[in-house]
């Protein structure tokens, strides 16, 4: 299988064949219209022939070589007398129209040229016959004229579109190898400003791409060790937890037992010491509890998103002292473990900036569906947004949440003043 043609060979093959349809135009007009002023011409001779061959009889002289020599379109032969035969049998003495290439090709469309013959008093036979060799060497010189123009801007046209292709695909080649230095990670390549307008947009563009994708893998790196180093948080403050909370709970508890075991032929300090055990041991149930709250949201599994939302927007309410609105729909699409997870998260997460920095007086908290989005939002009448905005794990967080679930992060300014959280969650795909 032939290997296809590239952008430069195809541009030239347009280019050419454009140029030759041009010229088979032009050509089949101009020979058209040179058969019409050709017979026209002819036409005029004509009547110039007659007249000679009437005035020839009578006066030869006026057929005068000297006299003759200059006529267009006229051709005269003064025949020997032995050669009257040979003239009657060939009157135009050769071809008429001339020995050009041209004239070859016409040799048909003027076969009917007149001859005019005149017996002299010498005994001479003088022909006269109207010929269009004249005539056929101007057009074929005008077509010879043509065809080294046709040639000359052929030539030039061609250079001119091979060198357009050519800057055309050293941009392609410029654009080629960066996007392949960009897919093999050097995000710093970028292409130079262009002369050309739209060389320099398209440059413009692949540079944008670049840049954003060099701040997203700068994002991601600060995303990735603000996480990793939260994490370690986690793992301390469990560790903490674990040695301070529940590990002094259960050293009293031991305690307590020996103690129960030293004193069993007391009934009321067996009593005593059994009351305290059972409070100890539901103040460990407590911090249990509260653990495992931190690390996973249990509630989700026991009351569903809608209810571990309600509850939530209430503790968090009691907690700050601020009054909480909440929209909530009572028919909520039921998502899977990972997209309630992330939604719950994006609430707790909001609520908690706003407790941290938003200084708000009244907070409104919804989470309703429409259509196909399912739309968490979180609106205060607190300060608003810091300019210029310095985005810290908390927000970065939850943007990684909401791309998780196929969704943006939106904030925007909140009427008259604070800040409206949006997120639009595309509920049918993680519907269960």
């Amino acid at each position: 299988m032939a290997a296809p043609l590239s952008a430069l060979g195809r541009a030239s093959l347009l280019v050419s064949g454009l140029f030759v349809t041009v010229l088979l135009v032009c050509l089949a007009l101009l020979l058209r219209q040179a058969e019409l002023d050709i017979r026209r011409e002819l036409q005029a001779a004509d009547s110039v022939a007659r007249f000679l061959a009437l005035r020839a009889a009578d006066d030869p002289a006026l057929l005068d070589a000297e006299l003759t020599a200059n006529l267009r379109h006229l051709e005269l032969d003064w025949g020997e007398p032995d050669a009257a035969d040979d003239a009657a049998d060939n009157p135009l003495g050769g071809n008429p129209l001339g020995g050009t290439p041209l004239a070859a090709w016409l040799a048909g469309r003027f076969t009917d040229l007149p001859v005019y013959r005149v017996a002299l008093a010498d005994g001479r036979q003088l022909s006269i016959r109207v010929s269009p060799a004249d005539e056929l060497e101007e057009v074929w010189e005008s077509l010879l004229q043509l065809l080294a123009l046709f040639v000359v801007a052929w030539l030039l046209c061609l250079g001119a579109s091979v060198w357009l292709v050519r800057r055309g695909l050293d941009l392609l080649t410029d654009i080629l190898r960066a996007l392949q230095a960009i897919a093999g990670g050097a995000l710093d390549t970028r292409l130079p400003a262009y002369a050309q307008p739209e060389a320099r947009r398209l440059a413009g563009q692949v540079n944008a791409m670049a840049q954003a994708l060099q701040q997203a893998g700068t994002d991601n790196q600060a995303l990735t060790a603000a996480l990793l180093a939260t994490q370690e948080r986690e793992r301390t403050h469990l560790a903490q937890a674990l040695h301070d909370d529940l590990g002094q709970i259960l050293a009293g508890m031991r305690a307590q037992l020996y103690l129960l075991g030293a004193c069993s032929g007391n009934p009321q300090q067996v009593e005593a010491i059994s009351q305290r055990l059972l409070d100890t041991s539901e103040q460990m149930q407590q911090s249990f509890r509260s653990l495992v709250r931190d690390l996973y949201p249990v509630v989700l599994e026991r009351l569903g998103l809608g209810g571990a939302v309600r509850q939530h927007v209430e503790q968090w309410q009691a907690q700050q002292g601020v009054p909480c609105m909440l929209e909530l729909d009572e028919a909520l699409p039921v998502l899977g473990e990972e997209a309630r997870a992330h939604v719950f998260r994006l609430l707790q997460e909001a609520l908690t900036n706003v407790a941290r920095h938003a200084g708000a007086r009244r907070v409104t908290v919804g989470l309703t569906c429409r259509g196909a989005a399912l739309r968490l939002e979180v609106s205060d009448d607190g300060c608003g947004l810091p300019s210029p905005l310095r985005e810290g794990v908390g927000l970065r967080s939850m943007r990684e949440r909401a791309r998780c679930l196929g969704a943006a992060l939106q904030l925007h300014d909140a009427a008259p003043r604070g800040l409206r959280l949006c997120v639009d969650i595309p509920w049918r795909e993680w519907a269960t």
